[in-house]
């Protein structure tokens, strides 16, 4: 079997007698996408500072690419590229200045740092900005001008911290159809997100994060299927009935000519499926709204900077 491109066994971390990693196990296959999911203060952001070399653990092994995060942080930070929640690209460069600058920050060829740049922008379809100064580009612009600088250097593994917030659902969208052709070229992705549809759009694989441990993990299907069964939903004047089905039109159409046979009057009727939602809501305790940093989130970056 391939080893995972991503590894990491009893991964511990703590800040004071705030416990935030409490010995996280976790692996990502090589061309994955692992959506980790958590509510504020789980550990995501933590584990993805340690997998970017941000921060030391106190205990745990992490290795990225086959390299050790503790003893071969050069080697890991060459193999991976990290895009944070926030777009990190100069205002006052245009689109095409900061590529070309991250580009020779990146140490790519002569000849590459200037077909690479062009490359990229019409990839993520900013061709036509590409001469404007960043401070004129949208929100959506700006991530996808700051996406494009993370796969200059063609990374192994890609990690996206929450790379959506603050999109509309437009621009979120578009976001996501970059992301996949980044994939499909065969590019890892370790997604954090507190966006559940984007984690179903986007991943192969799910884990779940809570209090410093990976709780579940799986194919969403699978962890929805764990929650529940798909039911059809019955309002009527005197509250709401739920009848298990099998979601097939078959097995709806059987339940819906029983309803009628019984003369049951129904306002309205909808085909209910478990969702990545109520597995969060089942496995967490509290539904995944997005939110502020935590405490210990707040208290880490304080700790970095």
């Amino acid at each position: 079997m391939t080893a995972p491109i991503i590894a990491v066994q009893g991964l511990r971390k703590s800040y004071g007698d705030v416990t935030v990693l409490d010995g996280l196990d976790l692996e990502v296959a090589r061309g994955e996408v692992l959506a980790l999911l958590g509510p504020n203060g789980a550990g995501k952001t933590t584990t993805v500072r340690i997998l970017s070399t941000l921060l030391r653990p106190d205990a745990g092994t992490v290795t990225v690419a086959g390299y050790d995060v503790v003893r071969s942080p050069g080697r890991v930070r060459a193999a991976i590229s990290l895009t944070g929640q926030f777009a990190a690209v100069d205002e006052l460069l245009t689109g095409e200045e900061n590529l070309r600058l991250m580009a020779r920050l990146s140490h790519l060829g002569r000849t590459e740092a200037r077909t690479r740049p062009a490359a990229l922008l019409e990839l993520f379809d900013l061709t036509d900005a590409a001469r404007r100064p960043v401070k004129t580009y949208s929100g959506g612009m700006r991530r996808r001008l700051d996406l494009a600088a993370s796969l200059l250097s063609r990374p192994q593994v890609l990690v996206l911290d929450e790379p959506t917030t603050g999109l509309d659902p437009r621009s979120r969208n578009d976001l996501w159809a970059v992301i996949g052709d980044a994939v499909r070229a065969g590019t890892t992705v370790l997604l954090t997100t507190q966006y559940l549809e984007e984690a179903d759009q986007l991943a192969d694989r799910v884990a779940v994060i809570d209090h410093g441990r990976v709780i579940a993990s799986g194919t969403a299907a699978s962890l929805k299927s764990q929650v529940g069964a798909a039911h059809v939903e019955l309002t009527t004047a005197t509250g709401i009935e739920r009848i298990e089905t099998d979601g097939s039109v078959g097995d709806v159409h059987r339940i819906l000519g029983d309803v009628e046979r019984r003369g049951l009057l129904v306002d309205s009727w909808a085909v209910r499926t478990p969702t990545l939602d109520d597995v969060f809501l089942t496995l967490t305790g509290q539904p995944a709204e997005p939110g502020q940093p935590a405490t210990t989130e707040a208290r880490e970056l304080q700790e970095i900077r």
